[in-house]
């Protein structure tokens, strides 16, 4: 499956848009390091299940992929992809 920020892929023709697919993970605070590795494996998460959505859909690509990360309070935030 091809992942892409992007709107369009040079080597690709869309054939057709099959709909919205979202990746959603809890983040718990922590130390730096240990941070670092939460909000890689929080992406990671996140990219998977936009890919079994985009799979169901039939999808052999997700293009305009937006990574957000949000603040929600002292110690808790989340990481959201949208396509």
């Amino acid at each position: 499956m091809l992942l892409t920020t992007t709107n369009t892929i040079e080597t690709h023709q869309i054939k057709a848009y099959l709909g919205i697919v979202t990746g959603i993970r809890d983040i718990v605070g922590g130390r730096s390091g240990s941070y670092e590795r939460v909000l890689r494996e929080a992406k990671e998460t996140a990219l998977k299940e936009m890919e079994e959505q985009a799979y169901k859909l039939g999808a052999s690509a997700i293009i305009g992929i937006d990574l957000d990360y949000e603040t929600v309070g002292a110690k808790q935030s989340y990481f959201r992809l949208f396509s």
